[in-house]
């Protein structure tokens, strides 16, 4: 594996990660892990009065490097943003803020989506019980 991948600013997320932490009484609350490599990632995300976008989210969660600072870059991109738009979102996206090609690494491309499979989970599994009200 090339040292690149764990480049200084991945490097310093994962030691200071930004949104670190739990929000009491979330709107949408998801875990998840990969049983490939250990790397748990949990989401809380506080949704605006409409329901529809996210005003705040936080995380915890252990695991590589790369899993840890997505998930905080992650946290950061999804302010502000609607459900529709983040279920829209992908790999593209991920790439784009962790600023390293992972596309012939499928074991740490992985790694990287966790935070987002998290999200898409929550989202996915709110709109289910609002369907069934």
């Amino acid at each position: 594996m090339s040292e690149d991948i764990y480049q200084e600013f991945i490097l310093e997320l994962y030691k200071n990660p930004v949104n670190f932490g739990k929000i009491e009484n979330a709107d949408l609350h998801e875990q998840s892990f990969n049983p490939l490599c250990g790397d748990k990632i949990e989401m809380f995300i506080k949704l605006d009065a409409g329901r529809k976008k996210i005003e705040d989210v936080k995380f915890i969660g252990n695991g590589c490097a790369i899993s840890q600072a997505s998930a905080s870059l992650l946290t950061e991109e999804l302010k502000g943003k609607t459900l529709e738009e983040v279920d829209k979102m992908g790999k593209e996206e991920i790439i784009k803020m962790i600023k390293i090609d992972l596309s012939k690494n499928p074991s740490r491309l992985k790694c990287a989506m966790l935070g987002l499979e998290v999200v898409k989970k929550a989202i996915n599994t709110s709109v289910k019980e609002i369907q069934r009200i």
